[in-house]
Parts: structure tokens; sequence; C-alpha cells
């Protein structure tokens, strides 16, 4: 980490709280959680902001850099999967800025669990043995394997929040076909499988992720971000079994951290509960912690981009790439 606290103390810190761009040609506009959202004729420009989010709410504060290091992630495993499925990534002229086809969403995520880790850890320990139509074995422990990965979807809420449900809700409700269900499903297996292999060279362990999928002319593609630590599970292979033995906490990289912490300050997004504020030196952990994770899971040294008037510098590239 000594490297890390070097670049933190390097480069000045700026954020990108939002953007409001009038884009060329540009349709429709949408702000989600993270992501400033531009439709362009028959393409999306994604702009990856500094925002953060946990259990549906954005935070107060943005993170430094979280923006470059999500679209970065994402754009390094888009391209390491396209053999498996089709994606919807056509450029990243910025490192905050992805652009690519316009998709007709899903509304379902597909959530892929190999470990029992985050929700569905603390909905097993309060006694619960079914999560979303899986039954979950008994004898487990927190963050244990399962048998084999299980499957644990989520609507795609337009506001609000994503709510468990069961693949046959899904096909009773009419969410989606049979037929693009079990292409998402054999879709989620397959990445999964590629990103626990990557994941694995880079000695770490992918313990759980989300996937959502669009369709563009028929064809079902791979949307958004993969395997970034807003949307992902990584655990350090290194010591993984002693600290399971122990019953000791496991080292990972991704945003469990944050959500714990808002946990130990009285917030997990409920009714009436006051959202904390996070000191100088926590959001300067999450900055370091997002980097340290960018370089691990890639193998790739993290480039800050100059953040000199770096809303201009965003939307003069993405003028330039359409």
């Amino acid at each position: 980490m000594q490297h890390l606290r070097l670049f933190s103390q390097l480069c000045p810190m700026t954020t990108i709280r939002e953007t409001n761009f009038q884009l060329p040609g540009q349709t429709a506009f949408y702000r989600g959680k993270v992501r400033d959202v531009y439709t362009v004729g028959d393409k999306l420009v994604m702009v990856a902001s500094d925002r953060i989010s946990a259990f549906d709410h954005i935070l107060p504060r943005a993170i430094p850099q979280k923006g470059a290091v999500l679209n970065q992630i994402a754009a390094h495993f888009l391209s390491a999967t396209r053999d498996i499925c089709p994606n919807w990534l056509i450029s990243t002229p910025d490192p905050n800025v992805a652009i690519g086809h316009l998709c007709e969403p899903i509304r379902v995520e597909m959530v892929i669990r190999g470990y029992l880790a985050g929700h569905a850890a603390r909905t097993y320990a309060s006694g619960v043995r079914e999560l979303c139509g899986v039954v979950m074995p008994e004898g487990l422990r927190e963050n244990d394997p399962f048998p084999e990965p299980i499957i644990t979807p989520t609507t795609k809420a337009v506001e609000g929040h994503d709510e468990d449900i069961s693949k046959e809700e899904i096909l009773a409700r009419g969410l989606v076909s049979r037929a693009d269900y079990e292409q998402m499903e054999a879709y989620t297996r397959a990445i999964f499988q590629r990103g626990t292999e990557m994941a694995a060279a880079r000695g770490l362990i992918l313990i759980d992720t989300k996937y959502e999928f669009g369709k563009k002319d028929g064809e079902i593609l791979l949307m958004d971000e993969i395997h970034t630590p807003d949307s992902s599970r990584y655990f350090y292979a290194e010591g993984y079994e002693e600290r399971q033995k122990k019953g000791e906490h496991q080292r990972q990289l991704s945003k469990e951290f944050v959500r714990e912490w808002l946990i130990a300050h009285g917030f997990q997004g409920k009714e009436g509960q006051q959202m904390p504020e996070m000191p100088d030196a926590f959001v300067q952990e999450i900055t370091d912690r997002y980097v340290e994770l960018y370089e691990k899971v890639t193998g790739l040294k993290f480039i800050k981009d100059d953040t000199v008037d770096v809303l201009h510098r965003i939307e003069q590239r993405i003028v330039a790439a359409l």
C-alpha cells in the first residue's frame, strides 16, 4: 500500500460529482447512481462519475478516481469476455467514458454467487435457507464456497430499490422470455467462470458479481460494467483457507468495506436512519482501495489522467469520438 499512499500524496484529487453536457445530436439523458448516461443517435455515452452508492443510496461525498477505475476495469473485462458474449462497448475515448450501442435494457440483473458472502451471508445468518428461489445448503459458514455458483437475480428498478426475485417469478410475470432468460443464465455462468479464472491468475478469488443485459436487433448483449468493485466482490487467495479455519474476516477488494463502515455507523439504508458523514481519511482509503483493486485485478499500472478542467476534457473527447 506504500505506493498507493505516495500516489495519494503526489496527485491532487478532484472529483466528478455530475456532468451536464449538451452533446451534438443528444436526444436523452439519464443520471443513474454512478453513471451519467447520454443518448446520441443509436449510441449510449456513459460517463462514470465519482459518486459512490451503498444500500441503494448515493453517499454524500464523491470518491476521487473512482469513476476512472470502474470504467477502465469494465472495459478490460468486456474486452476479455467478448468471445463468450457480445457486449455493448464500442470505445473508451476517456478514462471516465464508455461509448456503446443503444440497447433495450432487460429489467433483470443476473447476480451470481460462488461463496456465501454479503447479502447472501446476511440472509443465511438470519436463519433463511432460500434466496431468490435457490436453496442454500445447511452447515455453511460465512465466506464458504457454495457447492456450485448460484444465480440469485434481482429486478432492475428504474427508481428505488432493486428486489430479489426468483427465476420462476421472472417467467411468471413475463419480465423475460424463457429462451432469453436461459440464454442470460448460460452467459452469466460462462462469464463468471472466465472472471474466476482471470482472478485466480492474479491471486484473487471472485466471490460474487452481477451482470446486466440488453437487446439490440433481437440479440442479447452484455451491458454496463462487469467485474468492478461496485459490481463484484474479490478476496485475496493467499491466506483464504487459514482465515476460514480460524473464522477470521477475509482480506477483500470490493465495496463491502464501505457497507461495513456504514453499518458500524448505524446506516443500512432503512427508514429513519441518518447517513453518516465520511471523514477525509476514509474517503482517501476508498480511493486507495479502488486503485489497488484496479492494479491487482488487471495487472496494469493505474495512470491518473489530467484533472485540470476535467469536465471540459471529457466533453471534448466524447465529441471527437462520436
